[in-house]
């Protein structure tokens, strides 16, 4: 690969090929990039909901226990 690129100017190797990557390939790359932040997100709001029923439900059986039984 290295002599491919031997005698070609830097600007080719760091600009022009990866400007060429992102128009070929730019449609995947953000679909992959949405597909992450979407699955992190949805992980985020499901640790979330998980933690507030534990707080709800340990809260719950708290203030029941401290009442007494029916």
């Amino acid at each position: 690969m290295r002599a491919i690129f031997a005698g070609l100017p830097w600007w080719v190797k760091w600009i022009a090929v990866p400007a060429i990557a992102l128009i070929v390939f730019g449609g995947l790359i953000a679909t992959v990039v949405g597909f992450v932040i979407g699955l992190l997100f949805k992980l985020l709001i499901f640790v979330a909901l998980v933690g507030g029923l534990i707080y709800i439900v340990r809260k719950f059986m708290a203030g029941s226990s401290s009442r007494g039984d029916w």
